[in-house]
């Protein structure tokens, strides 16, 4: 049996609203073809504050190089030793990294540092242990590889006085090959599990009798080691003062560095590519070309930003002294972590840290019954401690999920702190020390352009930076 479709169900249909036959009023879609938009300009989610750009003191660089003289210096940084771990019990120290030790920096001898790294052996120890205790002979080396120890002594009246925390990377005992009968001058407790890379005196001291080059290299650094210095390790100036009457005066000099270190520019670029057609017909009311380039050059300047935090050639995360590093007392950055950080230096302009780090430190607070005051900044009120404005800058990297850095700097060359390094006046210069160079138009239609940006950052002395490392952001469970 056949059946007829039913026709009726067309004709009772809601009118389509694109069909001008049936429409009573005009469509919005149309009428959008005779309106003009309102628009906004192309927004960009990664653009940050970039306080670091904004507070740091730029210094021109008119060849490209900056070289930073100093006094000469005869103390002797302590870097940090590295280590290779292949499983949990196969531990090994980097022989290279031993030169971070005071006694063997400038050492030469690569396959020596080799031997002097197999005779460490690795030592476990747990919360609380004792690993020297103070008045005790030194008889052992201590390279810290993975773990926290603190440096305890007795007070005036008995009571217990914490020197200070170490972590990964660390040693002691080293500083015996400059005493006569070397004594622990300080108890170290364990404050977590961990591993220490354990050399004895005895298998040093037979390394060095069957060894004339590390003895010769040894009794050199005993002999600078020991010449007067000042409180910054710098060479002694012989100075007269307080006396009477015509006694002779003191001579002296300031000597210098021989070999000062120099920066050289770095720089960021990339190409900018736009299509003839998209420049020429589409720049109303927008200029595309113009468009195109302010979001390439911001993105430039977050890359200059993470490269002046992050660089290890002139980064400041990278290049600041160990012994301008120091790590919290438990975990999370506390009002005493701030105020070590602070002491540290005879002034400081601002303190650098990740957000995260920022509101661990406020949760400190709070806990105290404390309320960190605010400063006013180019109208925005940030976060000061002790006066010193704390900046937001998401570029400081997160170790781990948990783990950070707050940095402090004193700024500026007539304090003798940090500073940015640049060069204005360059060919094409869009921005200062960025420009922006026609590259010409390929076969494809396709205009191109040169953008770079060129930077750097110098220390001027070792003091105007530090870094509270080791910073715990986690939130603690409630």
């Amino acid at each position: 049996m056949t059946t007829t479709p039913d026709r009726t169900a067309e004709h009772h249909e809601d009118p389509s609203p694109e069909r001008p036959d049936t429409a009573q009023s005009l469509s919005t879609t149309a009428a959008r073809n005779l309106a003009t938009t309102t628009k906004t300009q192309p927004q960009m989610q990664a653009i940050t504050s970039r306080w670091l750009l904004r507070r740091l003191p730029w210094e021109e660089v008119s060849g490209g190089t900056y070289r930073v003289n100093r006094r000469l210096t005869h103390a002797v940084g302590r870097g940090r030793v590295a280590f290779l771990q292949n499983g949990a019990d196969d531990i090994r120290i980097i022989p290279e990294t031993l030169r971070e030790i005071p006694a063997l920096r400038g050492f030469t001898d690569d396959t020596l540092l080799a031997h002097l790294a197999t005779l460490f052996t690795p030592r476990e120890f747990r919360p609380a242990d004792t690993i020297a205790e103070a008045g005790h002979p030194i008889d052992e080396v201590f390279i810290l590889a993975h773990g926290r120890v603190e440096r305890t002594t007795t007070g005036a009246y008995g009571e217990p006085e914490t020197l200070g925390v170490l972590t990964d990377g660390a040693h002691l005992g080293d500083e015996a090959l400059l005493q006569e009968d070397p004594l622990w001058n300080a108890t170290v407790k364990a404050t977590t599990a961990g591993t220490l890379m354990v050399l004895t005196w005895d298998d040093f001291r037979r390394t060095v009798q069957d060894n004339d080059h590390l003895r010769d290299h040894l009794t050199d650094f005993v002999t600078r080691t020991g010449r007067k210095v000042n409180t910054k390790g710098e060479a002694h100036v012989e100075i007269t003062a307080g006396h009477e009457g015509e006694i002779e005066l003191a001579g002296t000099y300031v000597d210098y560095e021989l070999e000062p270190r120099e920066y050289q520019l770095s720089l960021t670029q990339t190409v900018l590519r736009i299509h003839s057609r998209v420049a020429d017909l589409y720049n109303d009311p927008m200029d595309q070309v113009k468009e195109q380039l302010r979001l390439t050059i911001e993105e430039i300047r977050e890359r200059q930003e993470w490269e002046l935090l992050n660089n290890r050639d002139f980064g400041l995360l990278h290049n600041t002294e160990y012994d301008q590093r120091i790590s919290t007392w438990s975990g999370p950055p506390t009002p005493d972590d701030m105020d070590d950080l602070l002491s540290m230096r005879r002034s400081t302009h601002m303190f650098l840290a990740h957000p995260k780090a920022i509101a661990a430190f406020s949760r400190e607070c709070t806990k105290r019954g404390l309320y960190p005051g605010t400063v006013d900044i180019d109208g925005h009120q940030l976060p000061a401690w002790r006066g010193v404005p704390i900046y937001p800058c998401g570029k400081i990297g997160i170790t781990d999920g948990h783990t950070t850095s707050i940095i402090a700097m004193r700024l500026g060359r007539t304090h003798q702190g940090v500073v940015g390094l640049h060069q204005t006046g360059i060919p094409d210069e869009y921005e200062p020390s960025l420009n922006v160079r026609f590259m010409g138009i390929t076969e494809k239609a396709i205009i191109q352009y040169l953008v770079t940006a060129y930077y750097s950052a110098a220390v001027l002395v070792p003091d105007a930076i530090g870094i509270l490392e080791n910073v715990d952001i986690a939130a603690p469970r409630s």
